[in-house]
Formats: C-alpha cells, sequence, structure tokens
C-alpha cells in the first residue's frame, strides 16, 4: 500500500513526485458534478419559485460566474504545489488562517453530510438495509477512499465521469419520453429575484469548490500552463453541473410531487426496476462517493493546516493521520442523520449562507495571488509566524470581516432576510457584494505591501522555490 497511499499532506510537492496533465482537471470535475446532489440543487430553482426555462439559464450563468472564481484558484495548485488554503497564510498570516479555515471545516462538514443523506439512501436500497445503516456504511467508505488519498481521488474522478455520464444520458431520454419539453420551457414569464436565486444557487455551488479545489492540482508539473488548468477546470465544472442541475430543474417542473423529497426513488424509478434499479442505485452512491471523498480529504488538509499554524508540525503518524479521517466520519455522519429529514430547506439555506463567509476569502486570495504578489510566494515564510507574512494580518483579517459583513443587507435565507432585499424585490445579490468590496479593498490597501520582503527577483531564495525549484527535502506526512 506503501505507492498507492498518499504520503504528503500540506507540505511541498516536489518536482520529482509532479505528474499527470491539466486534462486531469476536466475528468475530476466532471466526475464530481455529475452527482445526486448537484440534480437537487437544480431542482431547488424551480421549487423556490422559477420557471424551468429561466432556471435553466440562471442556473448556467451562476455556473460560469462561480466556476470562473473556482478555476482561477485550482491554477494556483501547480504553480505552488500546495494545498489551497495553506496559500492563506500569504494573506491572513500563518495563524491568522485558522479564521477561514474554521469555516471551510464546517463547510466540508456541512457538505459531508447533505451528501451522505442522499447516497445512504441508494446504498440503504441496494443494500436491503434501510437509509441509517446506508448513511453510516457509506460514510465509513468515503472516509477509507479519503486516507488512500490523491491518486485514487483522481481515478474515482475519471470512472465516475463516465459511469455517471452514460447514466445520465440514459435518465435524460427516459426523462424526456415521460414529459414534453416544449411544454415545460413554453412559461417564459421573468421573475428577476428568483432568476437571481437560480443564479445564487449555482454559483454557491461553483464557490464552494473554491477553498480545496488546488488541492486537486498541486501534483501537476510546475511548467503546466495556467491557462490550460483554468479551462480543463472550468470546462469539466461547469458541464457536470449544468448537466445534472438542468435534469433536476426538469424534473421538478415535470414532476413537483414525485421528485421533490424522493429524489433517490424518484431517479430510480424513472429509470426502471430489477437490475436497471440496482444499477441506477450504484450510480448515485459512486457519484456522492466522488465529491464526498473531495470534501473528507479537503477537511483532512485544512484541520492540519489549522493546527500547524500553531505547532509548526508537517508531518503525522499513521494513526494521527487515521484518527483525522475517523473524526472527519463520525461528526460528518452524525450531522447527516440528525438533518436527513428535513434535507431540501436546509440544504438551500445552508448553500447560501455559506456565500457570505466564501466569496471575501476567494475574492482576498486571487487579488493577491494574480495582481500583488504577482504569482510568487515565499513557500518557507508560509510556515514561519516569525517570517515575513507574520502571524496575524489584521489588515486582511479586517478586509475579510468587512467584506462578511457588507453581504448581511443582501442576504436571503430561511432564518435571515436583510433589510435591502425587499427594496431589491427580493433579490439575493449578496454573493456579487462579498466578491467585489473585499477584492477592491484588499487591492486598494495592500497593493503597496509587496516590495522586496515578499516579492524578491526569481532568482531570490525563497522566491525562487515557489516558481522554479521545489525542496526536494521536504519532509513527508505518513
Amino acid at each position: 500500500m506503501a505507492g498507492v497511499v498518499e504520503q504528503r499532506s500540506i507540505d511541498v510537492v516536489p518536482d520529482s513526485e509532479r505528474h499527470g496533465t491539466a486534462f486531469s482537471q476536466f475528468t475530476l470535475w466532471l466526475g464530481a458534478n455529475l452527482q445526486i446532489t448537484a440534480v437537487v440543487t437544480g431542482a431547488l430553482a424551480v421549487v423556490f419559485g422559477a420557471n424551468a426555462f429561466w432556471s435553466l439559464i440562471g442556473l448556467l450563468l451562476g455556473n460560469v460566474l462561480g466556476g470562473a472564481v473556482m478555476a482561477l484558484h485550482s491554477a494556483q495548485g501547480p504553480r505552488l504545489g500546495l494545498p489551497q488554503m495553506i496559500s492563506s497564510r500569504a494573506q491572513f498570516g500563518v495563524r491568522g488562517a485558522v479564521v477561514p479555515l474554521a469555516l471551510v471545516i464546517i463547510m466540508y462538514i456541512g457538505f459531508f453530510a447533505s451528501g451522505t443523506v442522499l447516497a445512504g439512501q441508494a446504498v440503504g436500497h441496494l443494500t436491503h438495509l434501510g437509509d441509517t445503516a446506508g448513511i453510516i456504511t457509506f460514510g465509513a467508505i468515503t472516509a477509507f477512499a479519503a486516507a488512500v488519498g490523491y491518486r485514487l481521488i483522481h481515478a474515482l474522478g475519471r470512472i465516475a465521469g463516465l459511469v455517471c455520464a452514460v447514466a445520465f444520458v440514459y435518465l435524460g431520454v427516459r426523462l424526456l419520453e415521460r414529459t414534453d419539453l416544449a411544454l415545460l420551457l413554453h412559461d417564459r414569464s421573468f421573475d428577476f429575484p428568483v432568476f437571481l436565486l437560480a443564479v445564487s444557487l449555482s454559483a454557491s455551488w461553483q464557490l464552494a469548490f473554491g477553498p480545496y479545489v488546488a488541492d486537486y492540482s498541486r501534483y501537476l508539473p510546475r511548467d503546466t500552463s495556467a491557462r490550460a488548468t483554468f479551462w480543463w477546470t472550468l470546462s469539466g465544472s461547469v458541464l457536470g453541473s449544468q448537466w445534472s442541475m438542468t435534469f433536476g430543474a426538469l424534473a421538478a417542473a415535470a414532476a413537483p410531487a414525485a421528485f421533490v423529497g424522493h429524489e433517490v426513488s424518484y431517479i430510480v424509478g424513472l429509470g426502471g426496476t430489477g437490475l436497471m434499479a440496482a444499477a441506477l442505485y450504484f450510480v448515485i452512491a459512486l457519484g456522492k462517493l466522488t465529491i464526498n471523498v473531495l470534501n473528507t480529504y479537503g477537511s483532512f488538509m485544512s484541520m492540519v493546516t489549522s493546527i500547524s499554524g500553531f505547532r509548526g508540525q508537517r508531518t503525522l503518524s499513521p494513526r494521527g493521520r487515521s484518527l483525522y479521517f475517523a473524526g472527519i466520519m463520525v461528526v460528518g455522519t452524525a450531522v447527516s442523520l440528525l438533518g436527513k429529514d428535513s434535507f431540501l430547506t436546509a440544504f438551500k439555506d445552508f448553500l447560501l449562507f455559506l456565500l457570505t463567509f466564501f466569496t471575501p476569502w476567494s475574492a482576498i486570495n486571487l487579488v493577491d495571488y494574480y495582481l500583488i504578489s504577482k504569482e510568487r510566494y515565499d513557500l518557507d515564510a508560509l510556515h514561519d509566524p516569525a517570517g515575513r507574512y507574520g502571524a496575524w494580518n489584521t489588515k486582511a483579517l479586517a478586509v475579510y470581516t468587512i467584506g462578511v459583513l457588507t453581504q448581511l443587507p443582501f442576504l436571503v435565507t430561511h432564518f435571515y432576510t436583510g433589510p435591502l432585499v425587499a427594496p431589491l424585490g427580493g433579490a439575493d445579490i449578496s454573493w456579487l457584494v462579498g466578491l467585489a468590496v473585499p477584492a477592491t479593498l484588499y487591492w486598494l490597501t495592500s497593493r503597496g505591501d509587496r516590495g522586496p520582503s515578499h516579492s524578491a527577483p526569481s532568482g531570490a531564495r525563497g522566491t525562487a522555490r515557489a516558481t522554479t525549484t521545489a525542496p526536494q527535502s521536504t519532509t513527508h506526512a505518513d
């Protein structure tokens, strides 16, 4: 297993261990998005008031806009050879990065739980064990696959992309046999607030990948084109998510009573009975396994990054690694069991509420990486609280806080609605504010900070290690 189980965690991947091509990002993100939770996300646009025609357009717009932000993060992976969130130390400080990291961990647990609810239903039906046993079984399989690491994750993406694509073609044909597509799309009445809800749902889906997307591109060779990484990531993620969401929106519009609240059974019933039903239960579980492994692996990376910022520890014993994954499995499975009976409303609010915390992080990270630091970081300093990035960057943390707070007046969730929502006709534009305000503030307040001490010429030791030659003696995580 030594050659299969990943040895690295948050340390730099040296050039000698780099492999693959940018196309691997297409297959991974296609497979990660051709799955039941994306189907449910597309259905939510119809469930909460939009007609099918404008739902599809709004979902596509949100996928492209959010996917572009997410793909810009992916392009950082080959350049730095680091997991995504550890680069946040360059903006927030080695210890200050724990602030967005804590929220990222909550996000991963939430997505683990919401995905496990649906996949557990499929496993329960497939094994005849019932939903609760299915959820527990699926959680255990997810934790094991995530512990194996990077290579297995990409292999799952390739397999799931192919298998789920075939399944979705078949399901799409079956859906169109039962309904009149022209009739579904006949209603063209436009309601701006619910249209923006559709945009926000798909944009939040894509933006939520941002805090871990570079984890899965960091093993690519250093000279991999940033443009190729961007476009393959964007195309795979947008194609997979829009395909799934389109199916969900059309299914919810065609049979709202049969589909909503019974998503798994509806999809399986649409496909057939007997062996075909068993195959579809397997496809649903496989699609969710791919994305849940990403969430579990990302949670592990974020926890190690958070703790190492205070302890300076870069290595883990096999026992320690196992305990991390076991803890994630236990917490995520417990949340899924507690929330499985009110899934749709809770998941919609969870997605939209996440935007308030992750759009400011994305804005700050991308402005710093592309516009201020010019894609050049001192990798040693990312692990040194006394180094050039410091322990806490109060300026960045203040901008981040402002970015979160400025969204609140525009936010719409089940438990809170901002005071400026009504004048906008009920539209939620909080994620747009959350990108624009912190991006502008951070650029204005930090553009003079990266002088010689932060961005040295390419021959300087610190920056050269970020952009040309990775350290070959970097320690491993067992």
